[in-house]
């Protein structure tokens, strides 16, 4: 089994897809990844066997494809981390929201457990500070 610190940033991309399908939908289909993942159908069946055998999600082939718990664990955790990682460069560095959006993107894979754990409670002391409104900092 793959140990979540060494899952790909495709992997997880992956997972998080699934995860947004799910819930849009309740369950993903392969044709439906590969459209929101802007790839041909046939590069996902490959993917999804190797999160399957590690039991990260429930497929087989020509079906529907769910998250176990532990993938949907680990795919709530990469879309937290992208939905804060957004909003700080959205809200604070004051970039536009694509680019937070795709920066957001790649620094949640590249991002250790620890840094990222460091940054939000950095942020949210300093929002938390009375002397320190980053909300109106040019």
């Amino acid at each position: 089994m793959i140990k979540k610190e060494s899952l790909s940033e495709n992997l997880e991309d992956y997972l998080e897809t699934i995860l947004a399908l799910q819930t849009q939908k309740t369950v993903a289909r392969s044709k439906d990844i590969a459209k929101k993942l802007d790839i041909k159908r046939g590069s996902v069946t490959g993917m999804l066997k190797k999160l399957a055998d590690n039991k990260l999600i429930n497929y087989e082939p020509y079906g529907y494809v769910t998250l176990t718990p532990e993938g949907r664990k680990i795919a709530m955790e990469i879309e937290q981390r992208h939905i804060f990682l957004k909003d700080f460069f959205f809200r604070i560095v004051k970039v536009d929201e694509e680019t937070a959006d795709r920066t957001a993107c790649r620094m949640e894979h590249a991002m250790d457990k620890l840094t990222f754990k460091k940054l939000r409670d950095f942020i949210k002391k300093i929002e938390a500070c009375p002397h320190c409104d980053i909300r109106s900092c040019p």
